[in-house]
């Protein structure tokens, strides 16, 4: 399965769980053998802007690894942190640099 996933490919998935908003992040059920999984480091701030359980929406592949879960970040901006470009950029990850990539690409169509 993993060898058709990339980073920065976007998935839909539906949230399964908020544990603890503002405190861990969400599970993404994305209809695959593995779950997803979004940082709190994503997210916005306040938790109240976090989609809640059973929300459908996208995300883009963020991390993976040995781990049997994707880590994903929200394709949506309206649920991702507030200063996302500026944290974007301060990042030094290989999905990082994809995003960026894909954005520009976009702006350039």
């Amino acid at each position: 399965m993993r060898p058709r996933l990339r980073l920065g490919q976007r998935l839909t998935g539906t949230i399964v769980w908020v544990p603890q908003p503002g405190v861990t992040g969400i599970g993404v059920d994305l209809g695959l053998p593995v779950g997803g999984f979004v940082d709190v480091l994503h997210l916005p701030r306040d938790p109240a802007r976090w989609p809640a359980t059973g929300t459908i929406t996208g995300f883009v592949i963020w991390r993976m690894d040995e781990r049997p879960q994707i880590r994903l970040m929200p394709a949506d901006p309206a649920y991702r942190r507030e200063d996302f470009t500026a944290w974007l950029r301060r990042q030094h990850h290989p999905a990082a640099d994809v995003f960026d990539a894909q954005k520009q690409a976009e702006r350039h169509r």
